[in-house]
């Protein structure tokens, strides 16, 4: 079962308080978008509707009175735990560097360097993007002490994300609306591939073994692909995390494959204690997108 995540039980709380998601939404600096689906999400969680809606705002079911006290105290010790690292005044400075692919820079790593920072403002972070061939080498070499990776033999790293393959087409491709697909039914479709070599780990064509995709277009850029995508002028492969970022003209369709899953790996300094506290935030960060995620895959039915 999936957990409440901090950031849905603040805007909980902040509902029930104001009795209006626009008004939470003010207070919290948020979208109003942005609370509906952190509502949503908390709703996944307990299963069952935290408010009732209204035409002159919401009010909180039982359920929904229930989370928010509960949200109030975890919070509360939440803001205790930092209060107490103020004043100790032992909070971390220095310097962390981070490096990811393109796809963890689009969330992941954001969201955790905007809660590392609020908890370590003295801690300098900086980030670089970049293959994870490239950015396993900066490791090595010591140029990074935190980098996201995906794919290949990573066994001195964690998982941090089990994030599915999609297909991704235009919203009048015959596909469109279909919840899975076989690998088998791709077959003729032209592709928008990160490049035309098999080898590459970049993410290509979906093919069963000994199959030759028709290569329409290769661009390494997922606006340059999604915009490809989007014109009709062929499909490509996502991964789950960029559901979220896809535009209204573009469906999402699971592969109906064992395979159809790419692993996103975390690779640590040893003994650094500034990238080991902001493991904990990416952790965070990516609980948030796979949740995200589901929700988003349903709304598409896939």
């Amino acid at each position: 079962m999936a957990d409440f995540s901090i950031t849905s039980l603040r805007v909980v709380r902040e509902v029930v308080d104001r009795g209006s998601f626009s008004d939470a939404a003010r207070r919290l600096g948020y979208t109003q978008s942005a609370v509906s689906r952190q509502v949503a999400l908390a709703e996944g969680v307990a299963g069952r509707p935290l408010f009732e809606r209204g035409p002159r705002g919401v009010r909180p079911t039982d359920a929904g009175r229930l989370v928010a006290c509960h949200a109030e105290v975890v919070l509360g010790e939440i803001e205790a735990v930092r209060a107490a690292l103020t004043e100790t005044g032992r909070g971390m400075t220095g310097r962390l560097r981070v490096g990811g692919v393109s796809t963890a820079m689009a969330r992941v790593i954001p969201q955790a360097i905007a809660a590392f920072s609020a908890a370590e403002p003295s801690v300098r972070v900086s980030v670089r993007e970049g293959s994870s061939e490239q950015l396993l080498r900066a490791a090595d070499a010591g140029r990074a002490e935190c980098v996201v990776v995906s794919g290949g033999d990573t066994r001195r790293g964690e998982p941090l994300l089990e994030d599915p393959l999609l297909i991704a087409v235009p919203r009048r491709h015959r596909l469109a609306g279909t919840a899975s697909v076989e690998p088998a039914d791709l077959a003729g479709e032209r592709w928008i591939a990160g490049s035309s070599d098999p080898s590459t780990p970049l993410l290509g064509a979906w093919v069963t073994p000994g199959g030759t995709p028709e290569i329409a277009y290769v661009a390494r850029d997922w606006t340059a692909k999604l915009g490809l995508v989007a014109a009709g002028r062929g499909i490509t492969v996502v991964p789950g995390m960029l559901v979220s970022a896809l535009p209204a003209t573009i469906d999402v369709v699971r592969i109906d494959h064992p395979a159809a899953i790419r692993t996103t790996w975390l690779v640590l300094r040893p003994d650094h204690e500034a990238a080991a506290h902001f493991a904990e935030a990416l952790r965070d960060a990516a609980a948030m997108v796979a949740a995200e995620t589901r929700h988003r895959l349903r709304s598409f039915g896939a």
